[in-house]
């Protein structure tokens, strides 16, 4: 099987493939990203509203709801689209053979993998725009700078995305995912600002999170949320692009090892 490295605006038919596959499904997908936020809300505003008062974020004591709240939207964008090049992705390449059927069109392999990635941001817009919606809704998302949240969950589904796909590109096994998500992901979701600032954190350890994806993407849907937006939320906006410029040409050069021969 060969394929030529070239890149067109073919790569949307995939997308809409995928979306069209997506509608039939929707009722199955649109409502875990709804209720979600509702259950981590209630059990964080009930179980620690009582114990915890108040965090310090940035100098600036907040609501302990208010400092979480908008992390959710965050984490989500992140399970969203990594979820979808990870296992939905081997699905298709593995099981189903939909990346076999596709090569066999005048799609080139850069086209099916970046149109893969695409559809995870777009996954992670929509449950970050159900999300939004809950968070708003509850009175934790106060300024009209919460809608600058969708496009940057746009920008973190295409770093986290890319990051599932150069995943894909290597696993062998649909159970080996297993090791990226509980090494990787889960810490991620833990410790990167969502629960708690970083500076809680020993000092190595909030080095450590200052520098992943989650963190930037966090502290950037947080500010929107809240109005907050300054010059450091574009440092951490060109921080999730630099993940994704570096994950994406090693998901394609895994992904063409594997299915071009």
């Amino acid at each position: 099987m060969t394929a030529d490295a070239r890149f067109t605006s073919l790569f949307w038919t995939v997308w809409r493939r995928n979306l069209l596959v997506y509608r039939r499904i929707w009722a199955i997908n649109f409502l875990p990203p709804l209720l979600e936020p509702l259950f981590y809300l209630l059990a964080f505003g009930v179980g620690f509203a009582g114990l915890v008062t108040d965090v310090t974020w940035h100098g600036e004591p907040l609501g302990f709801i208010r400092f979480f709240a908008p992390a959710l939207i965050a984490a989500t964008a992140m399970w969203q689209a990594f979820m979808e090049t990870t296992y939905s992705s081997f699905v298709r390449m593995f099981y189903q053979k939909t990346y076999d059927a596709l090569l066999a069109t005048p799609l080139s392999l850069e086209e099916i993998i970046v149109a893969e990635i695409v559809w995870g941001a777009t996954r992670s817009v929509i449950a970050a725009t159900l999300m939004l919606a809950v968070v708003a809704g509850l009175g934790y998302a106060p300024s009209w700078q919460a809608l600058v949240s969708l496009p940057v969950a746009v920008l973190g589904g295409l770093a986290f995305g890319a990051m599932g796909m150069a995943v894909t590109s290597v696993t062998g096994s649909i159970d080996m995912f297993n090791i990226p998500i509980f090494l990787v992901i889960t810490p991620m979701f833990l410790f990167s600002g969502t629960f708690f600032p970083v500076d809680a954190l020993p000092a190595w350890a909030a080095h450590i999170a200052a520098v992943l994806p989650l963190y930037h993407l966090a502290e950037l849907v947080r500010a929107a949320c809240l109005g907050r937006l300054n010059a450091a939320s574009l440092v951490h906006a060109l921080v999730l692009a630099a993940f994704f410029l570096a994950f994406l040409p090693l998901a394609l050069a895994g992904m063409r090892r594997r299915l071009i021969r």
